[in-house]
């Protein structure tokens, strides 16, 4: 294989730079949730339509992040760079600026169509500063800002709109961006471009098919799945729209996404497994807040520093997996990883509504622990296999993985949620009744009877609390057991050749 690109200071200021623009588009993903309350009255929003603001930058982000390789092809890695970034800076002044839910949500969709490459393109980078042999370490490193970024991105999301305003969740890209701009115009070497034909059907087929994708999993629980019509034909059309573009593009060499890649096996099993595991992982840390806010009264801060220990751990992990990639089977690694999350994820299931907060941080922290030891091993087994010129379609693809884990997790984990409360609620609320006896006894010893309204709305606080948080604990559950589902897969990964070595190669 070719020396790499960059030696010396040079390699590691590279590295920094490439993660800084990842980082900024990941904590852009989940910094903003937190500050939507705040959005509504200076924008003149209802709670439904604030939603917007993260669907489209998530629609528009998904659409575009495939077409990482073939924009690299054509454009070049470095211009690539240097025009999302500065995209990306502009626009997150302009939603900064933004006094409408119209123009908001204008520029978040150009937001998300300049971010959507930059993690793919962090990943192509790095990939050409790091001989083989070290770009184990070189993952791990860049790993820590793309796993602690979203775990923290709440917690300096509600300290920046409670200190500051929510228009400075936006601003802060801006001193972020002007830094990684002018690294990357001084550091990242270009690569040569092809004029590779653009293939507008698939494009198009595509775009419709992968919007209406995320639309569908975004509004499916919120509208009642397939009670609604329109949820329906969201449906009909993005199974349809990605049907057509699959049965296509695996019969035509010059489809606008190189679904070839697929044939690699080490690849395919790699976008299945951060699929399913950003399903359940991202899920939980969607849900959390929830739980630490609506249900056990914790403040943002409060609930923010209860979950930062899951980020902290998690670069801990990155930083041993660094070394022990090279003198241990990746597999391995990778498989105690899934055991960590799972058994994190377990002790979450214990939940109830007077855990103490050490419970609830060291639970946490085991799980982050194991998403360190999971995403490194596992990019580094993906694109092993791959040759050299399919890395940038291959990183636009797996990022993309990624993201459409995370969003049918958040979907499908906030169903199973919904559900589960309406059950507990209907099945515990059948004890409060006059003959329950452990319910007479509390009455009188609380000197109340059951039909005094103090009596009754405590009894509904603690039905709705009760039952919140036996859903919680069920969808934890159904989580858990999905991760120790994936751990026998990962041993038909196959190893590769140069890997067996890594510890020779150390020395």
């Amino acid at each position: 294989m070719s020396a790499p690109a960059y030696t010396g200071i040079t390699r590691w200021l590279v590295t920094l730079t490439v993660i800084l623009v990842a980082v900024v588009e990941v904590l852009d993903m989940t910094i903003v949730n937190v500050s939507l309350p705040n959005m509504m009255g200076t924008l003149g929003a209802d709670t439904e339509q604030i939603t917007w603001i993260l669907t489209f930058y998530v629609v528009s982000a998904a659409i575009f992040m495939p077409l990482t390789g073939f924009l690299v092809n054509r454009v070049g890695q470095k211009k690539l760079l240097l025009i999302n970034i500065v995209g990306f800076l502009l626009t997150s002044t302009l939603c900064g600026l933004s006094n409408s839910l119209i123009e908001i949500v204008f520029f978040r969709i150009l937001q998300g169509v300049f971010g959507a490459s930059l993690v793919p393109l962090s990943q192509i980078v790095l990939r050409d500063a790091f001989p083989i042999q070290e770009q184990g370490k070189a993952m791990a490193i860049w790993g820590v800002g793309i796993m602690v970024a979203p775990v923290l991105g709440p917690t300096l999301g509600g300290y920046i709109t409670e200190v500051l305003s929510w228009r400075w969740v936006f601003y802060i890209n801006i001193p972020v961006c002007l830094f990684a701009f002018f690294m990357a115009w001084r550091l990242i070497i270009e690569n040569p471009t092809r004029q590779d034909k653009v293939d507008w059907i698939g494009l198009c087929l595509m775009a419709i098919g992968i919007g209406c994708l995320q639309i569908f999993l975004d509004r499916g629980n919120q509208d009642g799945w397939f009670s609604s019509h329109e949820i329906i034909l969201y449906f009909i059309i993005w199974t349809t729209s990605l049907g057509l573009f699959l049965w296509r593009g695996l019969r035509i060499n010059d489809n606008i996404v190189n679904l070839r890649l697929f044939q690699d096996y080490n690849f395919s099993s790699g976008c299945l497994l951060i699929t399913l595991y950003s399903l359940g992982i991202f899920g939980v840390i969607a849900l959390q807040p929830i739980l630490l806010e609506g249900y056990m009264h914790y403040n943002t801060i409060t609930a923010g520093l209860i979950m930062a220990p899951r980020g902290i751990t998690s670069a801990i992990a990155m930083m041993l997996v660094a070394s022990w990639i090279r003198k241990y089977d990746p597999r391995y690694i990778l498989a105690a990883g899934i055991f960590f999350s799972a058994t994190g994820t377990l002790f979450m299931a214990q939940h109830t509504l007077n855990a103490s907060i050490f419970f609830m941080v060291w639970t946490t922290s085991i799980q982050g622990f194991g998403m360190g030891l999971f995403f490194v091993p596992l990019s580094v087994l993906a694109f092993s296999t791959l040759p050299k010129e399919a890395i940038a379609e291959g990183a636009g693809i797996f990022s993309f993985g990624r993201n459409l884990g995370i969003s049918i997790g958040i979907s499908i984990l906030s169903t199973t949620l919904t559900r589960e409360n309406q059950t507990n609620w209907n099945r515990l609320g059948s004890h409060i009744q006059p003959f329950n006896p452990n319910l007479t006894y509390w009455l009188n010893h609380q000197h109340w009877q059951l039909h005094d309204p103090l009596a009754l709305q405590t009894l509904m606080d603690q039905l709705q609390g009760q039952a919140a948080v036996i859903a919680f604990n069920d969808v934890f559950w159904m989580v858990a057991l999905i991760f120790f589902a994936l751990l026998p897969f990962i041993f038909v990964l196959k190893k590769p050749a140069y890997l067996i070595n890594f510890s020779e190669a150390a020395h």
